[in-house]
């Protein structure tokens, strides 16, 4: 009975750690509107249906292990680099986290969020929202080429609207993460007049 109490007890306390990261993670910092949370909290689930889509052609059994490796990796970083936008809400995008070396404590420069956050924003709305909506206008590749043959928007019926319904919602990402770029630049440029203010 004593061994299975510690096993509860260990596993309790993992969760707690893992809530409280979570919290952190996602806590935002004074000043934030519920509407900016809301934005921020968006912009992973724009990528999540995306990234769950591409993941069964990681099992096709007619690809090799790089091109599998690839469709895996290609899901999880998607899904990463989504989720950065919440620090453009949270104290992780103001301060540096503790595990950060050299750096921990430290105020993140604002140009250091902002510059990254402007050219991925502006990278996204291009990619996603203008060639992505111009190319299955024109029925082709983003580069322009013809769609090749089993291409995913040529599919008919539940087929090509559960294609449409995981990728359609990319177009949102580069918008999404504008409105949190603008927003950031605002608030910390306020924040930091502030004092010289006072």
């Amino acid at each position: 009975m004593q061994p299975l109490l510690r096993v509860e007890e260990r596993t309790a306390a993992c969760f707690g750690r893992l809530r409280a990261a979570w919290r952190v993670a996602h806590e935002p910092v004074a000043g934030v509107s519920r509407r900016l949370r809301l934005v921020a909290y968006a912009v992973p689930l724009t990528v999540l249906p995306s990234s769950i889509w591409r993941l069964p052609a990681a099992f096709d059994g007619g690809i090799g292990l790089g091109e599998r490796a690839y469709i895996v990796f290609l899901s999880i970083m998607s899904e990463v680099f989504a989720f950065t936008a919440i620090g453009l809400i949270a104290r992780w995008g103001e301060v540096f986290p503790r595990w950060v070396p050299f750096l921990r404590g430290r105020r993140v420069p604002r140009k250091a969020a902002v510059i990254p956050a402007a050219a991925g924003a502006t990278i996204l709305t291009l990619l996603f929202t203008v060639l992505f909506i111009a190319s299955e206008i024109r029925g082709t590749t983003i580069r322009g080429d013809d769609l090749p043959a089993g291409s995913p928007s040529q599919a008919t019926g539940w087929e090509a609207a559960w294609f449409y319904v995981c990728y359609v919602p990319l177009i949102l990402w580069g918008p999404l993460l504008a409105v949190l770029t603008v927003a950031y630049w605002k608030r910390r440029r306020a924040a930091e007049r502030m004092p010289a203010a006072a």
